[in-house]
């Protein structure tokens, strides 16, 4: 008994501890991840506590059973139209991309740790996947809003990349253990890592989607049976020979995509539950760590954190992405930096301990160091990078709050609540406001008082305001109520002035004194900006011409909507 109720306290202490740490994090800038592991570590057997943990086979079930929650909660939280921009770059990062940067690593690990080249590519392999927790947490965390095309490719290779390291890891450890079988049998596993894990992913996620559309449960039911039926999906993929991270991330990915009440329940589950799959993760990952064995790999270690960031993951971006020639210089540096390792690489690293590899320790120790100059150095400039390299959008308002009113099936009816603090609209008349078609004021709220709102009733600054809409209805929504400082961001980013994308050239040339090239004179602006910017444009793409930054800033599928005109500065 005295067990269980240790175990009971200290588990809890320690993850109370790593939600507090969270409120630490922003403000001394130091990733959040790297507090969870510290903490683990503090309390791991050289720590304050000096908890005995050196089960691996125990890690390596519990890191299976996290990183397959925090890929659930990455696919129900990506939108398919992301994959307008980023499916062709990611999925080449994710196969390509590991491959390249595994055998850069590999080849310096050989050199570096005086090892044989499997060994030393077994080291690439395992450090040579981002990180899906980690860059979900960091980008999130940060608050960070990047443009759809970077953010779009980043998203998608972390959910999709880990496969590729598994294989590696898998086959070069078998390698060295002397189990592995011909080239054969190599290539038909790999062929059923990626096949099985794409069609079992998306069938049965489809079949998930549609069975938690159509029944009714206990809202508290859905997430959990989301949940079940994710894990069902990993398993199955697995024991067939497929990717079950794969499937998972696939399996989320559909059922986030299903329109209907029961993702109202599902999500913010199961955001919870990412965020405690990644806090016991990494918790349990630091007490596994002794940090007195990792001195002894200290220099060679931090060569090779510093050869992934500056050489390894630059030039595996470069070869991945040069295919597809829309992405910006800028566009390349940040995908470069944000090559975030977190718990995959100290996960896989674990696979040669408990498989019986020479000089485990080695590797796990290794993956371990890496890991943190990534998080470190990678994750603590996350937000500056992005702003040097101008691939983050300003900010904008968006809704307090917002929930689905459950009176629809499909495009249902939503509550969105803003606060008043666009000083334009103090003191105006409710029926003087631009609101989209549709959209109706339920409620204002002024000094903790509801105000049934008529006509002639005047807004005040910092009052709030519920309203009913639908999605569709947020641009203009957001638009209206944003504050004077965010117009001011907003300006300085898109320009002053915005021209409707359906102008024609010809028109615009006119009014700017413009000269255009034969065949230009018949395109709409909009038409000419995606030309300029190479095809697939997002809202932040710019195009140099005639003095004048042309910028993206509306677009409605693939069509550009709105161009602002902002002069070089």
């Amino acid at each position: 008994m005295d067990s269980i109720n240790s175990l009971f306290l200290i588990g809890g202490t320690l993850i109370a501890l790593s939600i507090l740490a969270s409120r630490v994090s922003s403000r001394i800038g130091v990733p959040l991840l790297v507090l969870f592991l510290g903490l683990g570590m503090l309390a791991g057997e050289e720590g304050v506590l000096g908890l005995q943990f050196d089960d691996y086979s125990q890690a390596f079930l519990i890191g299976n059973l996290a990183l397959a929650m925090i890929l659930l909660d990455g696919g129900l939280r990506t939108r398919f139209r992301t994959f307008r921009v980023g499916l062709k770059p990611a999925l080449s990062l994710a196969t390509l991309g590991v491959f390249v940067t595994s055998g850069i690593l590999g080849l310096l690990a050989m050199w570096l740790l005086d090892l044989t080249l499997t060994e030393g590519l077994l080291v690439g392999a395992i450090v040579g996947s981002t990180d899906a927790a980690a860059v979900f947490s960091m980008l999130r965390g940060q608050g960070i809003n990047l443009n759809e095309r970077v953010g779009a490719t980043l998203e998608i290779e972390s959910g999709t990349n880990d496969p590729m390291a598994i294989f590696l890891t898998i086959t070069l450890a078998e390698l060295l253990t002397g189990d592995v079988g011909g080239i054969s049998e190599t290539l038909m596993r790999f062929v059923l890592q990626f096949g099985l894990g794409l069609a079992v992913g998306l069938g049965g996620g489809w079949v998930a989607a549609k069975l938690l559309r159509w029944l009714d449960l206990a809202p508290g039911l859905y997430s959990l049976l989301a949940l079940a039926l994710g894990f069902c999906i990993f398993g199955a993929t697995s024991a067939a020979g497929g990717s079950g991270f794969l499937a998972i991330y696939l399996t989320g990915l559909m059922i986030g995509n299903q329109p209907g009440r029961h993702l109202n329940h599902i999500l913010p589950v199961h955001d919870g539950l990412a965020w405690l799959s990644q806090i016991g993760l990494f918790l349990v990952l630091g007490l596994l760590v002794t940090p007195s064995e990792m001195i002894d790999y200290a220099v060679p270690s931090a060569i090779l954190g510093v050869a992934l960031i500056v050489l390894a993951r630059p030039v595996a971006v470069m070869l991945s992405l040069m295919p597809f020639f829309s992405f910006r210089w800028r566009e390349l540096f940040f995908i470069s930096w944000v090559g975030l390792r977190g718990a995959v690489p100290i996960v896989l690293a674990i696979f040669p301990v408990i498989t019986g590899v020479e000089n485990a320790n080695v590797y796990f120790n290794v993956a371990f160091f890496v890991v943190l100059i990534s998080l470190i150095f990678q994750g603590s400039t996350l937000a500056y990078v992005a702003r040097w390299m101008r691939v983050a959008l300003p900010e904008s308002i968006t809704p307090d709050r917002r929930g689905q009113l459950g009176v629809l099936p499909e495009n249902d009816y939503e509550m969105f609540v803003y606060k008043v603090e666009n000083e334009s609209l103090d003191d105006v008349p409710i029926r003087l406001l631009r609101l989209p078609s549709g959209t109706l004021i339920s409620a204002i709220f002024r000094h903790h008082a509801m105000l049934h709102p008529k006509g002639s009733t005047r807004l005040r600054l910092q009052d709030v305001i519920c309203l009913i809409g639908r999605t569709g209805d947020l641009p203009s929504l957001n638009r209206l109520f944003n504050g004077e400082a965010k117009l001011k961001r907003e300006r300085a980013f898109f320009g002053t002035f915005t021209l409707d994308g359906e102008a024609l050239m010809q028109e615009v040339a006119d009014a700017y004194g413009l000269t255009l090239s034969p065949g230009e004179q018949e395109m709409t602006l909009g038409e000419f900006v995606a030309l300029r910017v190479g095809g697939h444009p997002v809202v932040g793409d710019d195009v140099d011409w005639h003095g004048f930054h042309w910028v993206v800033s509306e677009m409605e599928g693939n069509r550009v909507t709105r161009v602002g005109l902002r002069l070089y500065h």
